[in-house]
């Protein structure tokens, strides 16, 4: 199968592999990339938001920084030749995934997204659905309580207005000064983490509920499956409405959408990958 990128070659010169965009930062971005880095008839370009000081190395060339918007995205896919982009961004990261979804259809760009499986609600779970983090606050309600936050460093400010509790945080980043509450406990450490881990993690710190996002993945889920066996409650905010393009749910469905589209080899149904027309995505 030819593509845009086997075309106009000048002297009989090789052609060039076509350039892919992966749009990262999860675990399903490094599992990815790791796997097409062995490609040599692709061309893998990952890009990271910037928000990790030390991301972990992976073995393309990795850019870091955002875009600018749309327009500095749409830019940068023009200028540099891309044939397909992969957004395998964190199920919160609803402004980038938009932007890619309005850059790639501004271009004619084939996107394909990464989406995890949210979790569903289990037997024994004592779930409080909420539709954002500002919204866990008031869950927690005004009885001082052990909250266990595992959000992100940046949604932290929101539970300077609940000073009452005590607060056990993990992030990958340092929290510093992003909850200004009179008791912080701060653990810093990087999925996956295990069932055991998880249930000893929140036993010795005599935590009550447990503050999270509906993220999906199994990297993360052994604390859901903690507080389930604890028998705590959870305040879990609902993943954001994403836009509506083609999809795949693992890394292993967006190297199959890859091969159907640029090997020269005869394409192969792409297992677990949702082919649909990209549709209006949103306000970016």
């Amino acid at each position: 199968m030819t593509n845009a990128a086997d075309q106009g070659q000048p002297g009989g010169e090789a052609p060039r592999p076509p350039k892919i965009l992966v749009l990262g930062g999860t675990t399903e971005a490094s599992a990815l990339v790791r796997r097409l880095a062995r490609r040599p008839d692709l061309d893998i370009t990952l890009s990271l938001a910037g928000r990790t000081a030390a991301p972990r190395a992976e073995p393309v060339p990795t850019r870091i920084g955002g875009f600018g918007g749309v327009d500095g995205l749409t830019a940068w896919i023009a200028a540099h030749g891309v044939a397909a982009v992969i957004d395998a961004t964190h199920p919160f990261a609803a402004r980038i995934s938009a932007n890619a979804a309005t850059a790639c259809r501004a271009g004619a760009v084939p996107l394909l997204a990464i989406r995890r499986p949210c979790w569903v609600r289990q037997p024994g779970d004592a779930w409080t659905e909420v539709e954002s983090v500002a919204a866990c606050v008031p869950a927690l309600g005004d009885i001082p309580k052990r909250v266990f936050l595992t959000i992100g460093r940046q949604e932290l400010p929101a539970f300077a207005a609940a000073p009452q509790h005590s607060y056990v945080v993990r992030t990958i980043e340092p929290v510093a000064d992003a909850l200004p509450v009179p008791t912080v406990t701060a653990l810093r450490a990087r999925g996956p983490f295990s069932l055991d881990d998880e249930m000893r993690l929140m036993r010795e710190a005599r935590i009550d509920v447990l503050v999270t996002k509906n993220s999906g993945g199994t990297a993360t889920y052994p604390k859901i499956e903690a507080a389930r066996r604890l028998r705590l409650p959870v305040v879990i905010v609902q993943p954001p409405v994403l836009p509506d393009v083609p999809s795949a749910t693992d890394a292993e469905g967006a190297v199959e959408w890859l091969e159907e589209r640029f090997s020269r080899s005869a394409p192969r149904p792409a297992r677990a990958v949702d082919e649909r027309e990209i549709s209006g995505s949103g306000s970016a």
